[in-house]
């Protein structure tokens, strides 16, 4: 995580888990809309993340000082600029939001099918922000 004057620059997750639509708690579903199609979503220990077609959802979980859970309703059209990194294993998605607010989606321990499933959310997202 970066800071400068203890500001936070750039939020970053890392997800091992594909969670099917059918699979996800029940809390996560609370922010999706009638109108709206879930992809698929992800999760590790403590945060999950819901890829609609329409927006992203985070579920940012905390319990080292203090439980919290901070919730990012992040609407594809918001993303000024992004991209997506295939690396050995791994695939990141970098964003930056209108705001100046910026994003760092890891998802770890990839195989080629899974990498073809982020590769197929990152496609419909930014068909959606156009």
């Amino acid at each position: 995580m970066a800071y400068i004057k203890f500001k936070e620059l750039t939020k970053y997750f890392d997800f091992k888990t594909e969670v099917s639509k059918e699979n996800l708690p029940d809390y996560t579903k609370e922010y999706v809309e009638t109108n709206e199609q879930i992809l698929i979503g992800y999760k590790n220990l403590k945060d999950y993340v819901v890829f609609t077609d329409k927006k992203m959802i985070l579920f940012d979980r905390d319990t080292l000082a203090v439980y919290y859970k901070k919730i990012h309703i992040i609407p594809y059209c918001s993303i000024s600029t992004s991209a997506i990194n295939f690396k050995p294993g791994k695939v990141e998605i970098l964003f930056s939001l209108d705001s100046g607010y910026q994003l760092h989606l890891n998802f770890i321990d990839m195989n080629h099918d899974k990498k073809e499933t982020i590769k197929s959310v990152y496609k419909t997202m930014m068909k959606t922000k156009i």
